[in-house]
């Protein structure tokens, strides 16, 4: 493999980058189809309250984006360790590069999806309620937030979704190394929450998910989030260095 010594990184990362925006592009495609799926699945309402009395009866639907934002998780873990895999890595070889240029143009490549998939899914709950009207001649009664909540909701949301591709590029990372870490990640998985549950524990899990979900101050829950997805990204980087240029 050539040497950046003599190529600009900042370029080779920007062209690697345009590149796999390109070549990923049944990515978005997969984004839609798993979001028009969540749509589908929450046209019923994502919850339902009843209450009645003297011959009136009243049902209550709620909607919202939650099972889209929960759908496009999934889709960016998935996006994330499937840009790990061998013929993905070999593309990055049409260009004089390393492995980190590789990895900088996938970090960006995943948080641009991370920005698309995190709009698209909050978009998708005003949607789901014109859905609602129009097909199911439901009544609907919304809160109407202002920009600043929508943007701060589309903003959170891609922070969540950046930090499951970190997640998910270091699990790919790892299996690239040996597929023996599929076996393993899922024996630690699920053979903790057996344990824990058989010690009638609260689940570490649970206790990662209320540390990272559950926090009310808006810095701190980005501190967590930003340092988090630099160790894993750091950690997947450092490990992809010491891979052998093509395997």
């Amino acid at each position: 493999m050539m040497s950046l010594t003599k190529v600009n990184l900042k370029k080779t990362v920007k062209k690697q980058y345009f590149f796999k925006l390109k070549a990923n592009i049944d990515a978005y495609s997969s984004l839609i189809g798993i979001q028009l799926l969540a749509l589908l699945f929450s046209i019923g309402g994502v919850g339902s309250a009843g209450m009645g009395g003297s011959n009136i009866s009243v049902n209550i639907k709620y909607y919202s984006a939650d099972l889209v934002i929960g759908f496009t998780l999934i889709w960016a873990f998935v996006t994330a360790i499937t840009i790990t895999a061998k013929p993905y890595r070999n593309h990055d070889f049409t260009f004089v590069t390393n492995r980190l240029s590789s990895s900088l143009s996938n970090i960006l490549f995943l948080l641009t999806s991370s920005i698309v998939g995190s709009i698209t899914a909050i978009l998708a709950g005003n949607l789901l309620e014109v859905l609602a009207y129009v097909f199911l001649d439901e009544r609907i009664y919304g809160v109407h937030a202002g920009l600043q909540e929508l943007v701060m909701g589309i903003g959170v949301t891609i922070f969540y979704v950046f930090f499951v591709t970190s997640i998910g590029y270091f699990i790919g990372t790892l299996v690239q190394v040996s597929k023996l870490f599929i076996i393993l990640i899922s024996v630690l998985l699920f053979g903790t929450l057996f344990l824990e549950a058989s010690m009638q524990k609260e689940p570490f899990l649970v206790s990662v998910f209320t540390f990272y979900t559950m926090e009310s101050t808006l810095s701190l829950f980005i501190i967590k989030v930003v340092v988090t997805v630099a160790v894993f990204f750091t950690a997947a980087i450092s490990i992809l260095n010491r891979m052998e240029v093509r395997r």
